[in-house]
Order: C-alpha cells, then sequence, then structure tokens
C-alpha cells in the first residue's frame, strides 16, 4: 500500500474509532438515560446540581469526539476515498470500546456512574457490557477483513 492509501486509511479507522466512541456518549449514554429515562447522571456522589454539570462536560467532551471524527472522515475522502465497510468496523469498535471503558471503570471500579440505585445491577451490568464486548469483537473482525493488502 502506498504511503497515502496508509494515511487515508489510518484516517479513516481514527475517524470511525472517534465518531463510534462519540455517538456511544452522546447519542446511546446521553439521550437514552441520561434524558429520556432520567435514570442517572455522569457523577452521582454530590449534589444534583453536581451531576448535571458532569453531565454537561461528559457529553460536551462527547460531542467534540463525534465532531473530531467527522472531520477525519472527510479529511480521509478529501485525500482519496473511504473504504465504507472498514469505517463501519471502526465505528463498533468505537461503540463497544466506549460501553466497555464506561462499564468496568466507570460503573463498576469508580462507581461514579451508575444505573439508578437501589435495584439489582446484574442484568443491566451483565447486558451492557456484553452488548460492549460484542460490538468490539464485531468492530476488530470487520476491521480484521477489510485490512487493505
Amino acid at each position: 500500500m502506498t504511503s497515502r492509501a496508509n494515511v487515508t486509511d489510518r484516517r479513516t479507522v481514527a475517524a470511525g474509532l472517534l465518531f463510534g466512541a462519540g455517538i456511544a456518549a452522546s447519542m446511546i449514554d446521553l439521550f437514552i438515560f441520561h434524558l429520556w429515562l432520567q435514570w442517572h447522571h455522569f457523577y452521582d456522589r454530590s449534589t444534583p446540581h453536581v451531576g448535571l454539570i458532569a453531565d454537561g462536560f461528559f457529553h460536551a467532551v462527547g460531542w467534540f469526539i463525534t465532531v473530531a471524527g467527522l472531520f477525519l472522515l472527510a479529511d480521509a475522502r478529501r485525500r482519496g476515498g473511504v473504504h465504507w465497510p472498514r469505517w463501519i468496523g471502526a465505528v463498533l469498535s468505537g461503540v463497544g470500546a466506549f460501553q466497555l471503558l464506561d462499564g468496568v471503570l466507570n460503573h463498576q471500579i469508580l462507581r461514579i456512574h451508575q444505573i439508578r440505585y437501589g435495584v439489582d445491577l446484574l442484568l443491566y451490568d451483565t447486558i451492557w457490557i456484553g452488548t460492549a464486548i460484542a460490538a468490539l469483537l464485531v468492530g476488530l473482525l470487520v476491521l480484521s477483513r477489510t485490512r487493505p493488502r
């Protein structure tokens, strides 16, 4: 693969990873769990006011990552095109990596981003971490199968 094609491929993968992580943070977590269901805030170990401020910073970073991924995607398209199946594999990997990091680090280890309180979290955590692993594995498989020769 030529150097230019290699740069475009790396940018395509980086764009997908950032976009996927940003979508997981902003769309899935923000819109479903924070706004629609109103189950929790990013940081729940203080007042509701602090929780809302923490949500704001968390989701601002999520949107920043999403937009950065789109800028990289636009740059990859300008440089010579995007191999869309490869980008989709990177997006799935980004979603899975974010969910896995969130589910293990924030939910289990730090316990700063819990889903609801006073309920058994085993089913929720199993589904959250299980879907994270599934998305990550499918994404990595697609990336592996679409690797340029």
